[in-house]
């Protein structure tokens, strides 16, 4: 297994394991505490604030409530090198459905706000994808994941440009994750930041792409240490912003969920 080729300066921190990331303390019912910190040259990874976000709502509601569906906003960027408070709202919980907001805090300020609705399922037998999975590779020669812990990938190859994240990759956890649905959802948002559906486009050479908000629909089952397909196509660019879509797939051709990020995509001041 090697480092990650295109971007050798992004690689995941040292001496911390994923499920200690997502091994949150109790302080109260509805307050978390993720402790464990780390040291890094580059502002916290949003993904990781996501899964820990999604663990802490997903602590508050019936065992048998899985996740579905979140929306996540970034507002200010996070220090990998102190802890976060994660405060939790109950907004609905109904014969169905339970709705949660989290608020993310360093020094009481918020820098990340989620909303994620749980639901405990449905018999209905019923099964359709419109898109199709793309024709791609099968997963190589693994690869150290950029900036994530416990993460490896396989990069089809000549999927993106030399400057850019790729748009398309195989990912996997290498960590031993529990079957427990919250936790793989936890670790799927995880994966689902790491890259870009707006790196193919030329105009983003010397961009600022920090992201805005990220949505995550989960539609299946999914079991993280397998490996799954990330496929990110870009939407639009207008005024100073970019959005793009995306679908995970297993190996096996189930769309597993679907992504959505809105991001900066600025030149540098005064260039």
């Amino acid at each position: 297994m090697t480092a990650y080729p295109t971007f050798p300066d992004h690689l995941p921190p040292q001496g911390v394991t994923l499920l200690e990331l997502l091994d949150l303390e109790r302080l109260e019912d509805d307050h978390f505490r993720a402790a464990r910190t780390f040291v890094e040259q580059w502002p916290l990874y949003g993904g990781q604030v996501m899964a820990q976000a999604l663990v802490a709502a997903g602590r508050t509601v019936a065992p048998d409530r899985l996740p579905h569906s979140l929306t996540a906003w970034f507002l200010r960027p996070g220090d990998t090198a102190e802890p976060l408070d994660l405060h939790v709202s109950r907004d609905r919980d109904g014969g169905s459905y339970s709705a949660r907001r989290v608020t993310a805090r360093q020094h009481g300020e918020v820098v990340l706000s989620l909303s994620a609705s749980f639901t405990r399922g449905d018999d209905d037998p019923t099964e359709e994808t419109g898109p199709v999975m793309p024709d791609v590779a099968p997963p190589g020669e693994p690869e150290v994941g950029p900036r994530m812990v416990d993460v490896e990938v396989s990069v089809p190859t000549p999927e993106h440009p030399p400057w850019s994240w790729p748009a398309r990759g195989w990912l996997r956890c290498t960590a031993d994750v529990p079957d427990e649905p919250l936790l793989q959802a936890a670790v799927l948002a995880y994966i689902s930041d790491i890259f870009t559906g707006l790196g193919q486009l030329e105009s983003s050479v010397g961009r600022s792409m920090a992201t805005i908000s990220h949505a995550l629909w989960l539609h299946r089952p999914v079991q993280v240490r397998e490996w799954d397909l990330l496929d990110l196509v870009a939407q639009s660019v207008a005024q100073g912003r970019g959005l793009y879509r995306g679908e995970l797939w297993s190996s096996d051709g189930r769309l597993v969920a679907s992504v959505a990020q809105e991001c900066l995509y600025r030149l540098p001041r005064g260039s």
